[in-house]
Parts: structure tokens; sequence; C-alpha cells
């Protein structure tokens, strides 16, 4: 199931610092306030120069800011500061303490029960085949895996190609400035990199939800960031 999330779909509230915006949750009839949920992708506007984050003892987090810049810490230890598109994990059962404003971007995971990562994308007009079913913080193995991709600036166009001439690996390996690091294999064309379907179009503050494996052609110029999730 590929599906498309317009920000008029996205459920917001008010925290101790600011705004969220809740992008995606699961399972979908989950609710944020019972902590109920076993994945949960948001989008923070923290408006105060500092703030206490919320207690999540049973979930694990990675966090990435937008636009800003934020210095935690966690349980009164070193500060840490946090740029742009660079992620961060920690416990939810932190106290944490944040400095700064920003904007920032939010995958939660279940403690026991979820694996994810998170990542930032720099899109080209060059075709990228992303592969959902494999990562290395989510193992194969793993059943309900989901994939989000949350366009950032730019435009993103997304297929479903017959094939691909470029792997995951090289996706993953593409910074948010557009530099490209050497892969640890080296890519094999899958294919014949041609399109079966018609692109679905990504602009700023819009998502693709993924919930089946799938093979997806990505091109740009656009800046992504991609959640990967699974159950345990």
């Amino acid at each position: 199931m590929i599906r498309k999330l317009t920000k008029n779909e996205y459920a917001v509230s008010s925290w101790s610092g600011g705004t969220t915006t809740q992008i995606a949750i699961a399972p979908p009839e989950a609710r944020y306030a019972q902590r109920d949920f076993l994945w949960r992708v948001s989008s923070a506007a923290v408006e105060l120069e500092e703030s206490d984050f919320t207690p999540l003892p049973d979930y694990e987090r990675l966090i990435s800011t937008l636009s800003g810049e934020i210095t935690l810490s966690h349980n009164g230890g070193a500060p840490l500061r946090l740029r742009p598109f660079e992620v961060h994990a920690f416990s939810g059962a932190d106290a944490t303490h944040s400095r700064g404003r920003c904007r920032d971007f939010n995958l939660m995971l279940r403690r026991g029960r979820a694996a994810g990562s998170m990542e930032a994308l720099r899109l080209t007009e060059t075709p990228l085949c992303l592969r959902t079913e494999a990562s290395a913080a989510c193992p194969p193995s793993a059943p309900d895996e989901a994939c989000l991709l949350y366009c950032v600036e730019g435009l993103a166009r997304v297929a479903v190609p017959s094939g691909c001439q470029q792997t995951a690996a090289d996706l993953r390996a593409r910074s948010p400035e557009g530099r490209a690091a050497e892969p640890k294999e080296p890519s094999r064309p899958a294919g014949t990199g041609q399109a079966c379907a018609a692109p679905i179009t990504l602009a700023p503050d819009e998502a693709l939800l993924v919930t089946e494996p799938a093979a997806l052609s990505l091109s740009g110029p656009a800046l992504l960031m991609l959640c990967r999730m699974r159950s345990l």
C-alpha cells in the first residue's frame, strides 16, 4: 500500500515548548496521548528558548532538525549541539532539556516492539532506487515493515519502476549536502530503470507512506526525510 499524505490530514497538538504535527502513527487507530502506538513520525516547532521534552519511558527516539539548531542535554549530562539533518538517538525515558528554537523531525519507536532508522536524503534529477524492505537497522526477517518519505524542500517525484539502475545502498550513502559517500560494496543494476507508473509528486510538508515491500524510483531536486519502521 502506497499512500500520499498532505498537511490537511496531519494532527496538530500543543506541548510545553510549542506545537507538534503528527504525520503518521501505527497502528492508525492509536493515540499519542494514550501511549498505545507502535511508532510515530512527527515534526515539532520549538518556540521557547529553553524547554523540556515530554517523558516517554516506553519509547526510543530519533530526532533531527529541519531548520535552526538546538542543544540537548540528557539527565543533566554534557550538552549536544544538533545541527540541521543530523540524527540523534536517545531514550524517551531520559530527562531531556533543550536550548534553542528550531523545527524538528521525530521518529518514536516502542521499545522491544519496533525498530527503525531515520536519515536525510538529497535527491537530484538522476533517479535512485529505494527498496523499502531492507535496512541495516531493520532486519529483513522482521514483519510489518513501513517506510515514510517526508518532503522538506523542493519537489520529489516517486514512481514504481520496472527496475532501477542504482540501489538503496547508493541512496543511503548520499548526504543532505548532495555528496555521495563511497559505498561499502559496488552497486548492481536491478533492471532497465524505466518507470511503469505515473510518478507521485511530493511538495514540501507532504509525505508518502509505504506499508508493503516495494521498489521506488526517486528523483528531485528535493530534500527528503526517510524513516523506516518494523515491528519486532
